[in-house]
């Protein structure tokens, strides 16, 4: 289960800063949290107010090790305009809770557990319980490849409710859907024209903030091939960096080795990155996915379209200056015409 959510109380090592360290945007105490979402890019702290959790207004920048505001602005998201410009005004049950929790109650404001657990993947559980077999519980993968890639899908992406509530509040998470059911019914992901560069969309249709994953990943190949999550991530835990199931390379070139018909058709990866073996260039997901899409600052996710982005594509970062930061777009063009597996097309003007 990824804890993500904790509760200070029960878990005095969840707060991560030092909270008796003074700073201009510390203005709360650990008496004031009463939960803590998040441990590994960022950490925000949550009080508790009626049977409501609201934002406090500072974060942890975990990679910086430094303090910032937590407030989000006007049109940076789409439910901004839905709630008055107050922390202590925007509950995290609509905005939040649903998809750091299982089964969250929104008349209740209720949960069966907070986190990611069991039955947020495998749906509800006490039939399992009671009689194990693997005909009283849900596996996705056993289910077709979309509602398998809908069971992150429904949290790992930016859009908004298919339909109001009766409540009328304004959710940022597909309420009613569970494990089994059509999410399409429930949530529709963020609409995007191309062109045009919006709080969640570059111009050219790649995310570029978190929680993007699945807008990205059912705009790629691999999703139209069948590819699921779960074909590259363990949510159970793992040792490698995103809980991949393999390390980055060897996860990627089991599919897409040498002469593939799926790519690289050159004879050695080397011919194919124009990176030395085992050096950053030459991995896989430093072009195909490029951290470019925001979680905090200057600390970025990776991209999940697997779409190799050109240096001619304006407005969005290009897979070769996300690297070669010191160089020009146009340098990183010329450079890709000497390359003779590089269809000229393709690079554009």
């Amino acid at each position: 289960m990824a804890n993500v959510v904790r509760d200070p109380r029960l878990h005095p090592d969840a707060i991560l800063p030092d909270l008796s360290i003074a700073d201009q945007l510390l203005t709360f105490t650990a008496s004031d949290i009463a939960l803590v979402y998040g441990s590994r890019w960022k950490q925000r702290y949550f009080e508790k107010v009626g049977d409501d959790y609201f934002p406090l207004p500072a974060q942890w920048d975990v990679n910086n090790r430094v303090w910032r505001q937590y407030f989000v602005q006007g049109g940076t998201d789409w439910w901004t305009k839905y709630y008055p410009p107050d922390n202590l005004k925007r509950p995290t049950g609509p905005l939040c809770d649903g998809c750091h929790s299982v089964n969250y109650n929104i008349q209740a404001k209720s949960v069966t557990e907070w986190n990611v657990g069991c039955e947020k993947c495998h749906g509800p559980g006490s039939e399992h319980v009671a009689r194990p077999s693997r005909m009283t519980i849900i596996n996705p993968a056993r289910m077709d490849f979309v509602n398998a890639n809908d069971v992150c899908i429904q949290c790992h992406s930016q859009g908004r409710p298919s339909q109001s509530t009766a409540d009328g509040k304004y959710y940022d998470w597909p309420v009613g859907f569970r494990v089994g059911l059509d999410l399409k019914t429930f949530w529709r992901l963020e609409d995007h024209k191309a062109g045009e560069t919006t709080f969640t969309h570059f111009a050219d249709g790649t995310g570029h903030k978190n929680r993007m994953q699945g807008n990205d990943f059912v705009t790629s190949v691999m999703y139209t091939r069948g590819v699921t999550c779960f074909s590259c991530h363990d949510v159970h835990g793992t040792d490698n960096a995103a809980d991949l199931i393999k390390p980055a390379n060897v996860l990627c070139l089991q599919c897409h080795g040498t002469r593939s018909p799926n790519g690289p058709r050159t004879a050695t990866i080397e011919q194919h990155t124009h990176h030395k073996a085992a050096s950053s260039g030459s991995e896989c997901v430093a072009c195909h996915m490029p951290k470019i899409e925001q979680t905090i600052a200057d600390v970025n996710v990776r991209s999940h379209t697997f779409r190799f982005i050109f240096p001619t594509v304006t407005g969005v970062p290009n897979a070769c200056n996300t690297c070669h930061s010191d160089k020009s777009a146009r340098w990183a063009a010329d450079a890709l015409r000497t390359w003779p597996e590089v269809s000229p097309w393709r690079i554009g003007n």
